[in-house]
């Protein structure tokens, strides 16, 4: 894929998330913004060609790119894994695209340890939903998100 072409996919998937969060409010009023502090070797996976379009600060972890942050950020500027965060589009055997919880999240965010008791914004939903589905058609994010999955399902097995 060409930077050209990512830069507008990643355009256009801003652009469906617009300022949608799992919630109609500031959830890191519920945490203190847990998921905002970081240092410069914690941070958030890019996804496939990401890193070409953001203006971010990255580092690199066993072979993923990260983007790392100090706590605050031009919220225009930053990574799909933070617009989406607790949430991932998960994907099944046969290619289908699911939204879920990100298990991995479970320790640190409320919205996943308390699902059940949790009103969520159904527009993000139905916004990540279909991101999910247009990420899925390139073979490289599609891997990416299978990897993360996988992961994903591994941190259900203790969460169960």
């Amino acid at each position: 894929m060409s930077s050209s072409d990512c830069k507008k996919m990643y355009s256009k998937i801003f652009d469906i998330l617009g300022d949608l969060t799992p919630l109609k409010v500031d959830c890191g009023k519920l945490c203190g913004g847990a998921c905002c502090k970081g240092d410069s070797s914690i941070g958030m996976h890019l996804f496939p060609f990401e890193e070409s379009t953001l203006k971010v600060t990255e580092n690199e972890e066993n072979g993923v790119r990260l983007a790392v942050c100090r706590g605050t950020c031009d919220r225009n500027n930053r990574p799909l894994s933070c617009r989406i965060f607790p949430f991932f589009p998960t994907v099944d055997e046969r290619g289908k695209v699911y939204v879920e919880a990100d298990m991995r999240a479970y320790r640190l965010c409320p919205l996943v340890s308390h699902i059940d008791e949790i009103e969520f914004d159904k527009r993000f939903f139905k916004a990540l939903l279909k991101v999910g589905k247009m990420l899925a058609k390139d073979e490289k994010c599609l891997k990416f998100m299978q990897d993360v999955t996988a992961e994903i399902d591994t941190y259900k097995a203790f969460y169960k």
